[in-house]
């Protein structure tokens, strides 16, 4: 057997092992939905527990009195705690694969949950949102490497289908808010510690089969797989790719973070109307996941990804300026073809540096996070001096950023393996 090479962050563009198993091109024609399901759940669990924490803003502001600024440092709290743990797991499990690191990280999360249940202060609530997003750090990396393993070749079907399941938790997060938390109170969010121990038992599951395949891949040969790019093209179009997350991101966390105080301000909306309305926005959101993996599949990752980020611009614009009906009708467009782009940049990255699905998953989730809880940061503060409406007037131009896209490299489709 030929000897590992580590995948390190210096090696990028560089050769890399990986396994290949007998049986991989039988395992390459269909993909296992049973585990794509099992995690896809697993996702929707873990995000809907994040998207709580964003439904609940209006009830934590009157309870709390709390300020946009504090609003946005709760987003900024548990996006950075993902954003800078994410990688270092990515590259962890890269080197060692830790198959049973999923149940724990939705024990962090169920930690998290208790806390923000039982919140008596803003400081407590900064640690709970602190725990999920520990949950999610751990979560995000193995898990997509997970929807890899079981894609069958189809890598981007493999990733929508994982992510439609968080994005479906983010959109289902509001309307729970909307029928539990609203009615009956903070205390309420306690019930939901059934649904994370739920999740808790999925991922078991899951991590049982991940061990097995570990094991039985244990003694594969291991042949050396190049980049079909040189290095200085993968560094450049990985920062084209995160420059494409910033813009997607920092416009999400200030369209999702403060819409329901948007229509609540501007229209004059109950805090369960807007909750709904952001409901239209984050489940449009969910649907566009679930297209842009497959049409990436087709017709390739570059178009997808340009059209997603590029084509949102002129509806952003108009936006600030729409009645309610139009606003709603914007959101959902945007929401729509937004959020085709995350598979498709996905795994056009991991096809850039083949090998290394963990260390480019934990990347790009992480990078993801930080930027829309540095977006809802930055944002709260801009919201207090100025107000929600320049908020979105300002974030509007945002998208016009799909331009570099362009300066994306041509894909080179390398046959299923």
């Amino acid at each position: 057997m030929t000897s590992v090479t580590k995948p390190t962050i210096d090696s990028i563009g560089a050769p890399t092992e990986v396994l290949v198993s007998p049986n991989a091109n039988a395992l390459a024609t269909k993909p296992s939905l049973g585990i794509l399901g099992a995690i896809s759940s697993a996702h929707m669990v873990n995000d809907m527990m994040q998207s709580l924490i964003l439904a609940m803003y209006p009830i934590l502001k009157g309870e709390f009195s709390l300020s946009f600024t504090q609003i946005g440092l709760i987003t900024l709290t548990y996006q950075l705690t993902a954003s800078l743990l994410q990688p270092l797991v990515g590259l962890m499990t890269d080197r060692r694969p830790q198959p049973y690191s999923l149940p724990i990280g939705m024990l962090s999360t169920l930690i998290g949950l208790m806390l923000l249940a039982v919140a008596p202060s803003f400081s407590i609530l900064l640690l709970a949102a602190a725990f999920i997003g520990l949950g999610s750090s751990i979560f995000h990396p193995e898990s997509s490497r997970i929807a890899r393993l079981a894609s069958g070749g189809q890598h981007g079907f493999a990733q929508s289908f994982f992510q439609v399941g968080g994005n479906m938790g983010t959109a289902i997060g509001p309307l729970l808010a909307a029928a539990v938390i609203v009615p009956f109170g903070q205390r309420s969010v306690a019930w939901f510690g059934l649904i994370a121990l739920l999740g808790v038992v999925v991922l078991l599951q899951v991590s049982r089969w991940y061990a097995a395949h570990h094991k039985a891949t244990a003694g594969s040969r291991r042949v050396s797989v190049e980049s079909p790019y040189s290095r200085k093209v993968v560094i450049g179009a990985i920062a084209v790719l995160l420059v494409l997350i910033f813009s997607k991101y920092f416009y999400t966390a200030g369209l999702s973070s403060f819409y329901t105080f948007y229509l609540m301000e501007r229209f004059g909306l109950t805090v369960q109307s807007a909750q709904l309305h952001l409901f239209y926005f984050l489940f449009a959101s969910a649907v566009g996941t679930l297209l842009g993996g497959p049409l990436g599949d087709r017709i390739g990752r570059k178009p997808v990804i340009w059209v997603s980020i590029l084509g949102v611009a002129p509806f952003a614009l108009l936006l600030p300026h729409a009645n309610l009906f139009w606003t709603t009708a914007l959101t959902v467009v945007i929401g729509l073809v937004l959020s085709s782009a995350f598979s498709a940049i996905l795994v056009y990255a991991q096809e850039l540096m083949p090998g290394k699905v963990g260390m480019v998953s934990g990347l790009f989730f992480g990078f993801a996070f930080g930027m829309a809880g540095l977006g809802a940061a930055v944002l709260g503060i801009f919201a207090d001096r100025t107000s929600i409406a320049h908020v979105y007037e300002s974030i509007a131009y945002l998208p016009l950023l799909g331009l570099v896209a362009a300066l994306l490299p041509k894909e080179i489709r390398r046959p299923k393996q």
